[in-house]
């Protein structure tokens, strides 16, 4: 079975790389790990303007969605350009509001997803098992913390924590807030919840291997030994193609997980798609060599991506639990 894009689709991932490479995502990522998310918040606003943010939300809340494949299309490409800020965990939060309302509480939906999908709202969420902090907590406009079957605004955040990726910011939510919903229908939606963000990390995770493989390999065609391009090294050539090999077999698993939104898919597409960016992030590492250590080398902003990334939303193993429970 081949999943192939559809015209529209491939259009769709032209648009947004084309966007973000004027955008200059380098400054902003770098911004963003600083503390200054003004950069960063501008390029929100732009993702926003093309749409990203409305594909997880129903057109009752001025979303266009729910349309998975896009939203993984467009996950591709953010992962590709390193674009900061809480993308998975807005999505977590559009489909969480969604599946609320769905199931009979519409208020916290119709009160904060069309902020959502226009961008004045940028969203992070603390669900159960998930992690112990909220991502970018510190720059985002609504925190959700799931705790039990109770969903609530977050009245604060706590200290920022350091993170292997310093533009992935951490904190605690602070206890109590808003109650926006309780009952049985919070443990229903948090579950739908996590298969889009699982979904949307899994798409990041292949973006960022591309990345690395993109860059490694104009790397070893410049870079010379012994008078030749180490490119032309048999070694070389087999930690590429291995890398390349994972990253084509990680692709059809994301679009099929898109197609199919059944947990055992994309908890499969999220374990291949983040040990892809794992091995990318580590054969562009061996084979830039010294330099590829610098943080002022824009490689460093995908490397310091794929290893948090991969074990978001669920770690390897706990999706291969998932894929062999399901």
């Amino acid at each position: 079975m081949r999943f192939l894009l559809t015209p529209e689709q491939r259009d769709f991932a032209h648009s947004l790389d084309a966007m973000l490479t004027a955008a200059d995502t380098s400054s902003a990522v770098r911004a963003w790990g600083a503390g200054d998310s003004g950069p960063g918040r501008a390029l929100w606003s732009r993702l926003a303007g093309a749409g990203v943010f409305a594909l997880a939300a129903p057109e009752a809340y001025e979303g266009v969605g729910p349309l998975p494949v896009e939203l993984a299309v467009a996950c591709v490409e953010l992962g590709r350009h390193a674009a900061p800020g809480p993308l998975v965990e807005t999505v977590a939060a559009s489909v969480l509001l969604a599946r609320l309302a769905e199931l009979g509480e519409e208020g916290p939906a119709k009160r904060l997803l069309p902020g959502v999908v226009s961008g004045a709202c940028a969203a992070s969420v603390l669900f159960p098992g998930a992690s112990p902090y909220a991502l970018d907590a510190d720059a985002a406009d609504v925190v959700l913390a799931v705790t039990g079957r109770e969903v609530r605004l977050a009245p604060g955040h706590g200290p920022v924590q350091p993170s292997a990726d310093p533009a992935r910011r951490l904190s605690r939510p602070l206890p109590g807030g808003e109650l926006l919903a309780t009952g049985p229908q919070v443990e229903e939606s948090v579950a739908y919840a996590t298969v889009w963000a699982r979904l949307a990390a899994a798409g990041q995770c292949l973006g960022i291997a591309e990345a690395l493989l993109a860059r490694t390999v104009a790397y070893v065609k410049q870079r010379t030994q012994f008078g030749a391009p180490i490119g032309s090294f048999q070694a070389v050539k087999h930690r590429l193609a291995d890398t390349l090999v994972a990253v084509e077999f990680a692709r059809p698993l994301l679009y099929g997980a898109a197609l199919s939104l059944a947990p055992g898919d994309v908890a499969a597409a999220k374990v291949t798609a983040g040990e892809a960016a794992y091995a990318a992030a580590r054969t562009a590492l061996q084979l830039h060599g010294a330099v590829g250590y610098t943080q002022e080398l824009d490689l460093s902003l995908w490397l310091r991506k794929a290893r948090p990334l991969r074990d978001a939303w669920g770690s390897p193993p706990e999706c291969r639990a998932a894929v062999l429970g399901g």
